[in-house]
């Protein structure tokens, strides 16, 4: 099989092992909403989809992202991906500002890739699987023969027998099969960082099993480091190294899967792990452990944004943003409990973290 390791110039490991691989500052972005506002006023309404985040991810982890649905982990994957710009902040990719001089967008997407979750629209039904998977290195000057040589390399090692599937088209194949034919493709590149959106949610659980351990060994054998996003806490733990807990287009807590899973500090990431299903029947859940919907995220809450549903909340929490800070052993909290001087009883974050369990 060809080796996915070959030097490249745009694979230098620039920083050295402690750089991490991505760093995101500040990153932010809004979709304005059309017709919104008084004509010149310029007070456009928007939604803040990502609104000022920040976070790194090391070289050979895995980070786990977990939120509700509308939190912005899909626009954050995909503003990473550079399919859709940010409004401000910056991206350094070890080590290197992404879009500069020194790392153009083509030399930086040769490193990055992306598994979507709809297995189906991912791909162009026109072309046979093969085709699909050595486009992208045919468009970045691989010749047609070594590109389709790659192409059907890489299906081998996902488990899809080339001489069964190289010529077959998308609707051929179910959808643990197509998801496998998805990483082939990302992996045809080369890159570095593989950013898996919800890669496995739509795929029944034998199914999501077997590709999840391919994750492991493809990670293993190439030295990649996954961005997995997911709503299954379950497979998060199963998969991440960290984990990062974002609500309302901004990042609430981060540390290692143990930190975030045995011993959490924000609320939310509290009611989340309480809202997972247990086999045991005596752990049944009967109270809702989180009450009311999402905040709308063109206006959302004045301070914390979480303080409308928070059941520790008191009076600063509606006046005074947290800020984020992160601890000596890495496990960070966006929460006024955990602040100085807050204004916020130091107690409660006690009684948060004795309720835990």
């Amino acid at each position: 099989m060809m080796a996915l390791s070959d030097k490249q110039d745009d694979k230098r490991d620039i920083g050295g092992p402690r750089q991490p691989l991505l760093q995101v500052r500040n990153l932010l972005k809004h979709f304005p909403l059309k017709g919104q506002g008084l004509p010149f006023s310029g007070n456009k309404s928007a939604v803040r989809a990502v609104d000022g985040i920040n976070f790194d991810i090391l070289k050979g982890e895995t980070l786990g992202v977990v939120g509700e649905s509308g939190c912005g982990k899909s626009t954050t994957a995909r503003v990473l991906m550079q399919l859709i710009h940010q409004d401000s902040g910056e991206l350094v990719f070890d080590g290197e500002t992404v879009g500069s001089r020194a790392l153009p967008l083509r030399q930086f997407r040769r490193q990055t890739q992306m598994v979507f979750q709809d297995s189906y629209s991912s791909l162009n039904p026109r072309m046979t699987i093969e085709d699909s998977i050595a486009f992208a290195p045919i468009v970045h000057g691989l010749s047609s023969r070594t590109a389709i040589t790659r192409a059907r390399d890489l299906l081998a090692r996902v488990g899809l027998q080339p001489e069964r599937f190289a010529g077959r088209y998308p609707h051929e194949l179910s959808g643990g099969q197509r998801q496998r034919v998805n990483i082939a493709r990302a992996l045809a590149l080369e890159p570095r960082l593989v950013i898996l959106d919800e890669a496995v949610s739509a795929l029944d659980k034998s199914v999501e099993a077997q590709v999840l351990n391919l994750l492991l060994d493809l990670k293993q054998e190439f030295g990649l480091t996954y961005l997995f996003i997911s709503h299954d806490l379950n497979v998060v733990r199963f998969i991440s190294d960290r984990v990062l807990v974002m609500y309302l287009g901004q990042v609430v807590e981060i540390g290692s899967a143990d930190q975030v899973f045995d011993q959490p500090k924000h609320p939310y990431t509290r009611a989340l792990l309480q809202s997972m299903p247990s086999m045991d029947p005596l752990q049944r859940t009967e109270v809702a452990p989180l009450a009311g919907d999402p905040p709308n995220p063109i206006n959302p809450p004045s301070g914390c944004r979480f303080h409308t549903r928070c059941a520790y909340v008191q009076a600063p929490c509606s006046q005074q943003a947290p800020v984020f800070a992160s601890a000596a052993s890495g496990h960070g909290v966006a929460c006024l409990r955990y602040e100085a001087n807050s204004g916020v009883s130091q107690d409660a974050a006690a009684l948060l973290e004795t309720n835990h369990g």
